[in-house]
């Protein structure tokens, strides 16, 4: 969706949607099932690539390749491959709709999908969200969550930030100070302020009005919005403030989050992979080993095994060497 990043997953060149779905068919007919088959040809095509393919297999062989997948396949690998199948846009709000279904909410997912989308992705996902749920993701979202954090999802949710990419310096010397006053300078928060800033302000101007807010204070805002903020407000914000400064570093975080500690969180690394190897994994390979040292290669292989690993292996654009 995006046009500035470096994906790591290109659409395949001399692409054979025909012939894609005939060796799917017989990756997965009789006994047994070729699974590196199944990688080969899922996890290098392009999500536009995908849906040709299904629509040819459902031509060909009157069956549904996601049914067919599902039967074949199971654990994480099924549910990357399941992933990659789906429409970019029905995977976020299938993602979302996860998220709030069930006891409790998963906020992190909440704010690493609207914290992150410009606004028309967020007016795409909005309108087939309603397609697919029969419900608003608004008015979930606000039945979900509460205080603060509830009004910054409904500002994100509206997605009208500016998206002009004109700066202005003097503007953002108002700004800075307007945070400052809604925040270090007084006693208690006002978040109404950091909420309209944040979501409101184009990208570019972001950039000036953090820098500005620095050479202020002598430190950066998000320092700040640690000490002013907590909880999943602060998650949000300084979700926000990441993307502005460093988008694939945030993204980056949200993988090491995933395997870092005991366990793994499959979903989230499931879900980063499918939504940035198309846009910018290249950069979030990069940040990654910047930032924790060692390649994001490493970290797959230390935490994941078998067709899974080798599926998020070629999704990431790296060799099966081990």
């Amino acid at each position: 969706m995006y046009p500035y990043g470096t994906p790591t997953l290109l659409p395949a060149q001399g692409f054979d949607p025909v012939k894609d779905a005939h060796d799917l068919r017989k990756a997965m007919k009789g006994f047994g099932t070729d699974e590196d088959k199944l990688i080969e040809i899922i996890c290098r095509r392009n999500n536009e690539q995908r849906q040709e393919i299904q629509r040819q297999y459902k031509t060909h062989f009157g069956k549904d390749l996601i049914e067919d997948i599902k039967s074949e396949t199971s654990g994480n690998f099924q549910k990357l491959l399941v992933g990659l199948l789906r429409p970019i846009v029905d995977y976020y709000c299938a993602e979302l709709n996860d998220a709030m279904a069930g006891l409790g909410t998963d906020e992190e997912v909440l704010i690493e999908i609207l914290c992150t989308l410009s606004n028309v992705e967020i007016h795409t996902i909005k309108n087939q969200y309603l397609r697919l749920y029969g419900a608003h993701l608004e008015s979930e979202l606000k039945s979900e969550t509460s205080g603060n954090f509830k009004r910054l999802l409904t500002s994100l949710c509206a997605a009208a930030r500016d998206e002009s990419g004109r700066v202005d310096p003097n503007k953002a010397k108002e700004d800075a100070r307007e945070l400052l006053k809604a925040g270090e300078l007084r006693v208690g928060t006002d978040e109404s302020m950091f909420n309209m800033i944040l979501c409101q302000r184009n990208y570019q101007q972001l950039k000036f009005i953090f820098q500005e807010y620095e050479s202020v204070t002598g430190h950066s805002l998000e320092k700040a919005l640690k000490k002013e903020f907590s909880g999943d407000i602060m998650e949000g914000l300084i979700a926000i403030y990441k993307c502005v400064t460093n988008k694939a570093e945030y993204f980056a975080s949200r993988l090491h989050k995933s395997m870092a500690g005991i366990g793994t969180n499959d979903k989230q690394l499931i879900r980063v992979i499918i939504t940035r190897c198309e846009i910018d994994l290249a950069d979030i390979k990069g940040a990654f080993e910047r930032l924790y040292g060692k390649s994001l290669k490493s970290w797959i292989k230390g935490d994941t095994s078998g067709h899974y690993k080798h599926a998020l292996y070629a999704l990431v654009g790296e060799q099966r060497s081990s």
